[in-house]
């Protein structure tokens, strides 16, 4: 897990890397509940998502599933980043991490922030590393993925993200008819 902080240059930078204790599944995105996969795409978390007593330590709800995963019919609930190690479908980071990462995402929401993005790969999007996975049937799915990574990557700043006809568009293509902004909880 990275977590990225806007700097007074207005470009995010890297504030630090997190090793993931577990997770469930394997490549390819979250499709039901139950499944035991956990989601893969752009999310958003406001403070109605922050769960401070978590059965887990600490966490926050990914939004699973957002206007993409719903306009694909995919279901689950209660997808997480807590503390611990143990997972049915979230990210646990241990108790210490989550504290932290917990405590700058909350801090980042009561300073105004209304909502924080996550965006959620099964790998960094390399080309070298998309061509070793070119038999994989999730493919071109990851490849739209790479497209909002690479418009961070370019920008240094999340892109707007949006779910336009099966598939997220990005920056000044995630608006118009047929598009629905992905969100935090209304």
């Amino acid at each position: 897990l990275e977590l990225w902080l806007g700097a007074a240059s207005g470009r995010f930078a890297l504030f630090r890397r997190y090793p993931i204790c577990k997770w469930s599944g394997t490549l390819g995105p979250k499709l039901a509940e139950g499944d035991l996969q956990a989601p893969e795409g752009f999310y958003r978390v406001n403070a109605g998502q922050l769960n401070p007593h978590s059965r887990h330590h600490r966490g926050f709800n990914l939004g699973f599933p957002n206007a993409f995963d719903r306009a694909l019919g995919r279901t689950g609930s209660a997808l997480m980043v807590h503390g611990g190690c143990s997972s049915t479908g979230c990210f646990a980071m241990t108790d210490p991490q989550i504290e932290e990462i917990y405590t700058v995402v909350e801090a980042a929401l009561n300073a105004g922030q209304t909502e924080i993005d996550v965006a959620i790969f099964p790998f960094r999007l390399s080309e070298t590393a998309l061509q070793s996975e070119a038999q994989n049937p999730w493919l071109g799915f990851w490849r739209n993925l790479k497209q909002g990574a690479d418009l961070f990557e370019a920008t240094g700043r999340p892109p707007a993200v949006a779910s336009c006809e099966g598939s997220y568009r990005f920056g000044s293509e995630a608006s118009g008819p047929g598009c629905t902004p992905i969100a935090g909880w209304a």
